[in-house]
């Protein structure tokens, strides 16, 4: 898939603030400082469509793209650490929480891994929450630019290892580096699959 325009709708506190669900719909979320911004921004081919910054948190409201004017790329805020109060906090994980559940149009949530890291309990926890509650989604594992290639392979089996503890089947897995421009293709190929098969 080429992405020809990536354009900023609106942003919302609330899921029925969103657009009309007109259009497949895919959202991106990890924890805080997983490199969530830099992955849309390769996706996408467009230097600062999402903000990127040093400071987690920076995400603070469901914000939607249109894409080719055919899709939604859905911005979530991303969840752990951040430099807010707790009840902010809890603001935004009911946000979220109310977004994933309930938006019909969602066709796929892209959770994001920091492929340097061991498997984290806040990733497993919001990963078995999606489950339980139906909600599709695939494993995008990022920075793998950080790693060697055997570094990385050992990364990828633990957590399948890991994942296999609790899941019968394993979801879809994209290895990617924002700074190589590694994966996003595969991500964007995939959508382009799921998109066909909704019409």
């Amino acid at each position: 898939m080429k992405i020809k325009t990536a354009v900023f709708v609106k942003s919302s506190s609330q899921h029925e603030q969103c657009p009309k669900p007109d259009r497949p719909e895919y959202a991106f979320i990890g924890r805080s400082n997983v490199g969530k911004s830099s992955l849309i921004n390769a996706l996408t081919n467009h230097g600062n469509l999402a903000k990127i910054s040093g400071k987690p948190g920076k995400t603070q409201v469901i914000n939607h793209f249109m894409i080719n004017d055919a899709w939604y790329l859905v911005d979530l805020p991303g969840y752990g650490y951040a430099q807010v109060s707790q009840t902010e906090r809890q603001k935004w994980s009911i946000m979220i929480d109310d977004y994933l559940f309930n938006r019909e149009s969602l066709t796929c949530t892209f959770v994001l891994i920091d492929s340097r890291i061991e498997p984290q309990k806040i990733d497993l926890e919001f990963m078995q929450k999606l489950g339980e509650k139906g909600v599709p989604f695939c494993l995008v594992f990022t920075k793998a630019d950080k790693l060697t290639a055997n570094q990385l392979q050992t990364r990828l089996e633990n957590y399948k290892k890991t994942l296999l503890e609790t899941w019968v089947e394993l979801p879809l897995i994209f290895v990617t580096s924002s700074e190589k421009r590694v994966g996003q293709q595969d991500i964007l190929a995939q959508i382009e699959e799921w998109n066909k098969a909704s019409k």
